[in-house]
Parts: structure tokens; C-alpha cells; sequence
């Protein structure tokens, strides 16, 4: 049968506003079953109730993670063991931007552990519920800052120094992108597939988190460029939704379109080496998933 989004429980990290929040209310629309996952309790709920109202779906439930904690990730992983018997789709949206250089409870610094190893945690977590409920599908939301990026593995969190807003940023969209190109290939035959996307040049309140004298610059170099945030979650909700992209699995979209990412993106001996990096950031053994397994 040809992929149908009604009915399908569909998971959306950093959905409480933004371009999640908008991906929310489309995808209710659509027919799907929507849980939004949230950091703030009353600004979830509230999100909640909204994309409720505007779509005229009672199939919107919502739960709680701080991605900056593991242990946060690993409860919600829990209770989604609890609740759900079937996960046909999960969206990784949660990400952020930081002043300053910043570590989480877990001794990592904020922007890659929030921005891209919540990804992968979470995902390897309900990995396997993931593959019983196949046809099933793992949208990763990137940018198209990767392209600017590199990654170094002996300073992954700027311990060295050279920190910067934007540059912690577009290393955890690399990542991001990376970590969606590995899990296609770890995933291969399983009827689950995972690509990453660009939304678009979104101005939304992500960018509040940079510098006060960074601000500028970034409405400077991307105002002209962009666009709403109902047009940004279309390009996520076309990965979610669309029949067109039955099967498709490992690629990188730009403006609705799978493109070549950047070289480093397409490096495949990057991608296993980040893979590994992170398993051992987070604590996962071989066992935990499939997806781990080499």
C-alpha cells in the first residue's frame, strides 16, 4: 500500500513553537496522530491546545524532555514505551544556539549535545519500536550551514577554544546530517528510512540564543532569504507525509529537493566515526538497537 500519514503516530521534538509548532498543526490536518515533544511544561501545553484548535484534531498529545540531559532523554524514551505500541514517524527538531560557550549537566557543550546528540540518543532509544511499526520514517531537521562546517574529534566541544555561535551551530547541522546519511545505512532493509532536511532560512526564535552583536549580522546576511515558518515546516512535512518518498532513505533535501550535501556530509568513514563518537558520548552499548550494531 502506498504511504499514508493517516492514522500514524508521528513524534516532533522542539514542537512547541517555531517551525515544529507549525509542523504540528499540518500534520494534525493531514490526519496523523501528533505528539509534540516540549522543554517548557505550560508553553507545551499551550502549544498543544493550539494546534489542536487550528486543526480540528483530537489526536494531539504532547510530552516533556530538556535535551540538554540525557537522563531527560532517556525518561521520555521510557514514556513513550509506555504510551505507544506503534511509531511510525519521529521528527528530530529540538535544537538551539548559545552566547557563550555553555557544558550541560552531562559535561558537554550545549549546542552539539542538544542540537545533535539528542537526535541520536533519542532515536536509538525507540529504534526498535521504530522498526516493528515499519513502513516507518526518521526525519532529521539540518541546515544548509553544514556546508560551512567541519568537524574535529580531539575538540568536538570548543574546549581549546574558538568557540562561536555560528560555528557550533553549523558543526551540529553537519552532525546532523551525517548521523541521518549512517542510520539509512545501518537501517538498510528494515523498512525504516532516514533523511535530514534544510527548512529554509527560518526567522524564528532560535537565533534569539546568538550574541547581541551577532544579531545583526545574521538578519544582514539572511533576512532577504527568509521565509515563514508555515514555509519551513512544509519542507519537513513533505519528508513526513509525502507517498512520492516511499523508500527514498539516506538523502539530504534543500528547497523540497534531495541535493548533495557538502563533501565532508557525504564522507562515509566521517559517518561511522561520528556514530561511534557519539555512542560512547551518550553511553549506548552494542545491544541497544539495531542501529548501533556494525
Amino acid at each position: 500500500m502506498a504511504w499514508d500519514i493517516r492514522g500514524k503516530t508521528v513524534f516532533l521534538t522542539g514542537a512547541s513553537r517555531g517551525i515544529g509548532f507549525e509542523a504540528s498543526v499540518a500534520l494534525a490536518r493531514l490526519g496523523a496522530q501528533v505528539v509534540m515533544v516540549g522543554r517548557d511544561p505550560g508553553r507545551t501545553e499551550a502549544a498543544r491546545a493550539e494546534v489542536t484548535a487550528r486543526s480540528g484534531s483530537k489526536e494531539v498529545s504532547h510530552l516533556l524532555c530538556d535535551f540538554s540531559s540525557q537522563a531527560s532523554i532517556r525518561r521520555l524514551a521510557d514514556a513513550v514505551r509506555a504510551r505507544f505500541d506503534r511509531l511510525e514517524v519521529l521528527v528530530n527538531n529540538a535544537g538551539g544556539v548559545h552566547k557563550a560557550r555553555r557544558v550541560t549537566v552531562d559535561g558537554i557543550e550545549s549546542t552539539f549535545a542538544v542540537n545533535h546528540l539528542g537526535y541520536f540518543l533519542l532515536t536509538n532509544l525507540v529504534l526498535d519500536l521504530l522498526v516493528r511499526s515499519a513502513p516507518a520514517r526518521v526525519v532529521s531537521v539540518a541546515s544548509v550551514g553544514h556546508r560551512r562546517a567541519s568537524l574535529d574529534f580531539d575538540d568536538l566541544g570548543f574546549e581549546r577554544g574558538g568557540y562561536g555561535t555560528l560555528r557550533a551551530y553549523m558543526r551540529s547541522k553537519l552532525a546532523n546530517v551525517l548521523f541521518a546519511a549512517e542510520l539509512a545505512r545501518r537501517l538498510a532493509g528494515t523498512g525504516v528510512t532516514s533523511n535530514s532536511v534544510h527548512p529554509g532560512s527560518v526567522d524564528t526564535h532560535i537565533w534569539s540564543g546568538a550574541p547581541l552583536w551577532a544579531q545583526p549580522i545574521i538578519l544582514l546576511l539572511y533576512r532577504p532569504f527568509f521565509i515563514s515558518a508555515e514555509e519551513g515546516a512544509a519542507r519537513i512535512v513533505q519528508l513526513v507525509a509525502s507517498p512520492e518518498l516511499e523508500g527514498v532513505t539516506g538523502r539530504y533535501f534543500e528547497e523540497g529537493k534531495p541535493v548533495a550535501p557538502s563533501s565532508l556530509a557525504a564522507d562515509e568513514a566521517l559517518a561511522k566515526c561520528l556514530w561511534e563518537t557519539s555512542a560512547a558520548m551518550v553511553g549506548l552499548e552494542p545491544a541497544q538497537g539495531r542501529a548501533y550494531a556494525t
